[in-house]
């Protein structure tokens, strides 16, 4: 894990959309309320069942929401990368996790009190239609989600998780290289596929020298190819 050195909650507070325009007294309030988790990869974060007494903001690192089902297989349902935070909607609804998070790397994250937003929401009603604003994002990436499994062959999931991996700079360029941010088997579970089925995808799609994949790093030789494969 990197070597530890004393951070600016506040500071970190600001990138979160949710906290955007507000004063430095309300932020200092909040991260009165606010803690640092030192997590190594691995680490349980918390389990399905578990109390929810406020929400996540990973400073660094990478973050899964999973749960197991009854005949005992995992799904993912989100990769949390570094700036993003989670768990604000249960943390409204006070009811307990509904998933696991589990660190898939060395993480930082601060955890945001729920007594902390609760009181300054009552001090600003301003905050609660960001906070609902936030949320309905995430909701409508949940619903692309849906939609994506259940009318999208794998083949199309793939190339279209791979598409939204580019950097922006990159969208109609030749020989750009990404690297997976995580193994292809979790990567395969947010798909909503199996780890052979992901893997036979990525044959194919070698065959056809759409991509050339090299552990986890896939070079795209045409992105203008690949894309005409994704319809």
């Amino acid at each position: 894990m990197p070597n530890s050195h004393p951070i600016n909650i506040e500071a970190l507070l600001t990138h979160i959309p949710l906290f955007n325009g507000l004063a430095p007294e309300e932020l200092a309030r909040i991260a009165r309320g606010t803690r640092e988790i030192h997590a190594a990869k691995g680490d349980i974060l918390f389990h399905k069942g578990d109390p929810c007494n406020g929400f996540h903001l990973l400073v660094y690192g990478q973050i899964k929401l999973a749960f197991t089902s009854s005949q005992g297989s995992e799904k993912v349902v989100e990769i949390i990368s570094q700036g993003q935070s989670f768990g604000e909607a249960v943390m409204f609804m006070e009811k307990p996790y509904i998933v696991f998070a589990q660190t898939l790397s060395d993480s930082l994250l601060l955890h945001i009190s729920k007594a902390a937003v609760f009181e300054e929401l009552q001090r600003d009603h301003n905050l609660c239609r960001k906070m609902l604003a936030g949320m309905a994002m995430r909701l409508h990436q949940l619903m692309n989600d849906v939609e994506s499994y259940s009318l999208h062959s794998g083949k199309q999931r793939i190339i279209g998780y791979l598409l939204r991996e580019l950097p922006e700079d990159s969208l109609n360029a030749a020989n750009v290289a990404i690297t997976l941010p995580t193994n292809k088997g979790i990567i395969a579970s947010r798909l909503n596929l199996t780890q052979e089925h992901f893997s036979r995808i990525l044959h194919e799609l070698t065959d056809l020298k759409l991509i050339v994949v090299e552990g986890r790093k896939i070079h795209i030789p045409s992105v203008a190819r690949l894309r005409q494969h994704e319809g």
